[in-house]
Formats: structure tokens, sequence, C-alpha cells
């Protein structure tokens, strides 16, 4: 059993986050004795200080911790990097059927986490077994037909589209101007949707995943255009990858393929576009690469192999649940429990990483892109790391003397303990001219 880390002096340390007296829904059991001081999994801290708030509670409880879920749900967070492996590689006994979790009765409706669960959908993330491994083959048959090349060269292309928006300018915010933008457009044209559909994709995604008060009718327009193409492309199928999962669909369910395009398309876009923003404000923050900004082709792969260490853009991803009653990291989990992966803190365990000031440069053990059967394909990461560099590149090409417009330390990250991304990136520039006039 891994005993947990010693307790540092309690001066050297910041209290947690404040537990919850009793769970906010009304309908939910009594919290278990596992969960009477367990912590909210939310809070400004995970915005400021989350690698900090992970050593806390690993300090406390070891490799996998108790915590509360919008409105006082009991999860456990699974910290340490050789359980996060555990669960992903056991799909037997930590099933990804969310179907098992045994707090189903006591959610109401209108739970904002419901959809992150993921109660009673079609789409590949909640299947197992066969069913999962034929799916996933008609999705990582989609995406291996994107040509590299072909990616590459539209990334770059679109790149100098969205900076010719502000390059005149002098200033921009490169987080909702460009890094949200390109990864969307980019995969847009490689589904099949048209420019103006492209567009309207890019915004609707981005306002869903953004959780903003058009949230709701975002994710239907979403789901409707996804709808749409597949409609469209199984009348007059082309070389893109939504004709190419609906030939490979081991069902030709109409749901299930639209379910999947909706998952392969947003599962690509927001990490990528976090990873966009994250590396630039690392660049534009950091002096190992602000003395290089002028060069910064070099230093472009090193700073996004460490943002996929320290800030990665999936932090927490929710879940697993034990088929049966098991041990995990020294805690009692019962069956149907929820589990959350941690995988930001999987990635500073100091059990694998036990000096985090040694330079990770070259080392991608990280588990940013997951792991196991359900973890991103991997010609879903080539295309994520083209389209993220080539975004990256082509902006310190085009704006040499790009610098931060406020002080780094008002730069804020997003309210959100499952992805790691800014609100805003402000940077100012010498103007210059448009690359299509």
């Amino acid at each position: 059993m891994t005993q947990p880390e010693p307790l540092p002096p309690a001066a050297a340390t910041p209290a947690p986050a404040e537990p919850l007296s009793r769970p906010s829904l009304p309908g939910l059991p009594d919290l278990p004795d596992s969960h009477v001081d367990a912590v909210e999994l939310s809070g400004p801290r995970f915005q400021t200080e989350p690698a900090q708030v992970y050593r806390e509670l690993r300090q406390r409880h070891g490799p996998v911790a108790p915590v509360l879920l919008h409105g006082g749900v009991p999860a456990w967070l699974v910290l340490g990097y050789r359980e996060v492996l555990q669960v992903t590689q056991d799909a037997a006994l930590f099933s990804r059927d969310s179907s098992l979790w045994r707090l189903w009765s006591a959610i109401p409706e209108d739970w904002p986490l419901r959809p992150l669960i993921g109660e009673k959908q079609e789409s590949i993330l909640f299947t197992v077994g066969e069913v999962h491994r034929k799916r996933a083959d008609a999705v990582n048959e989609a995406l291996f037909g994107i040509d590299p090349f072909a990616l590459r060269d539209r990334s770059e292309r679109i790149a100098d589209t969205l900076i010719d928006g502000f390059c005149e300018r002098g200033s921009s915010d490169l987080i909702a101007e460009y890094a949200r933008q390109l990864p969307a457009l980019v995969l847009a044209y490689f589904f099949g949707f048209s420019d103006s559909e492209a567009n309207e994709v890019t915004h609707s995604i981005n306002d869903m995943m953004d959780g903003a008060e058009t949230a709701v009718e975002s994710q239907a327009a979403f789901y409707t255009a996804c709808r749409e193409l597949v409609a469209a492309k199984r009348e007059h199928p082309g070389a893109d990858a939504t004709s190419r999962l609906i030939a490979c669909s081991p069902t030709g369910s109409e749901e299930e393929i639209v379910q999947d395009l909706m998952v392969m398309f947003a599962a690509a876009h927001q990490p990528t576009a976090e990873w966009i923003g994250n590396t630039l404000r690392l660049m534009l923050t950091d002096e190992r690469f602000t003395l290089s900004l002028s060069g910064g082709r070099r230093s472009v792969g090193w700073a996004m192999n460490e943002v996929l260490w320290e800030d990665t853009p999936s932090q927490n991803v929710a879940g697993r649940w034990p088929t049966r009653d098991t041990v995990l990291g020294g805690q009692r989990l019962h069956a149907g429990d929820l589990l959350v992966l941690g995988f930001a803190a999987a990635n500073t365990d100091p059990q694998v990483r036990p000096d985090p000031a040694v330079s990770t440069q070259g080392n991608s053990a990280f588990l940013s892109f997951g792991h196991g059967e359900h973890g991103c394909p991997m010609t879903g990461r080539e295309s994520a790391e083209i389209i993220a560099r080539a975004g990256i590149e082509a902006l310190l090409d085009r704006l040499p003397d790009v610098d931060l417009a406020v002080p780094a330390q008002d730069l804020r990250w997003r309210p959100s303990p499952w992805m790691r991304g800014l609100s805003a990136l402000p940077v100012r520039f010498t103007p210059g001219p448009r690359t299509f006039g």
C-alpha cells in the first residue's frame, strides 16, 4: 500500500480548499465517511495554483483522494501516475460505462456536469469492449486519411488569415482571436464543412466549451451542423474524414456517427486551442524562451512539450467506474464509485518526477493525451501537434516582437478544474502588413 507523503509544516503550505459541510443536492444520500472532509474540485485555487492543490491532496490522502464535484457529489481523484496507468489499462475492473455510476438516481436533470459524465449518451466515449474497439477503428481510419502535409499547409494558411485580421492593429487577444479559432477552422475543412459552415461551427463549439449562457443553444447548433453534414456526406461522399467515418461505421447508425463526429471534433479542437495558448504564454513569460522569440522555431517544440508536462490542457477527466469493490492507491472503492483521472497531477507525481526542476525536454511520457484504449489515438495526437506547431510558428514568424500587453501576473486562467487555459492573452507588437492584401 502506498503511504501518503508526510505533511509539511503548517506555515509552509497554504490551507486546502474548504470542505463542504453537507451535500448541496437534496437528492444525494449522506456523504460516506471517506468524503466528510473532502474538498470541492473547483474554486479559485484551481485557477491560480492547481499544482499546489494537487500536492496538498497527495500529501493528505496519497495517490487517490476523495473530492466533491459540483453540488457536493462525491468522487475519487486519481493523482498518482502509476494509479492512472492502472485504471486506464484495466478496462475490466475500471469501466468507461457510465451507467455503472451508483448515484445516477440522485442526480437531477439540470446538474451541469451531467453531459460530461455521459448518462445515456451514444458517443464512443462511453462504449466498452468489442463495441468500443470497432468504433475506435472507424475513428482511426477517418483520421488516418488526413494527409499530414496538407494539414500543415492548411494550418499555415488559416493561421496567416487569422493574423491578417489583427496584424495592422498592433494588438490582439491571442486566445479569442487566434488560439480558439485556428484548430476548429482547420478541422472543419478536413471534416468537410464549407467555409461559411466552418465559421458557424467554430463559434458554436467555443461558446459551448466556455459554458456561456447560450452554451445549450450552441451545443444544439453544433449537433444540428454535424447531423446535416453526415446526411450530406451520405448522399455525396468525398475525400474527407466524415465520409470515411460513415464508410467505416460498424453499424451505420446515424446517431452513433453524429455523436462520434462531435467527439472527434471537440476533442481535437479544445485541447489543441489551449495547447497553443498555453505555449504562447510560456514563451512570452519565461526568460528561457523570451530571449529567443525572434528565432522562435528552435524552441517551439521544447515549449510545447513542457506545457504538456506542467500546464496540460486536459487537467482532469471523468470518469471510470469500478465494476466491483476494490482498493486503489490505499483507498477502498465501491463498485459504481466515480473516478476522475487527474492527468495534471499524475504528470507531477514525485514518484516518477522526484525533482520537478529537471528538464522534461525530450521526455514524452506525460499523460496529457490519456492512456489505454480510451486515450487519444496516435493519429489524433499527431494532427494536434501539427496544427499547434504550425500556428505557433506562424505567429512568431509574422510578429517577431510580440510581447505581453499586461503584466504576467495579471493573466487569468479559465475557472475550470477540467481544462487548463487562459481566459485571455493580450499582446502588442509592431503593426505589419497583411499577407493576402
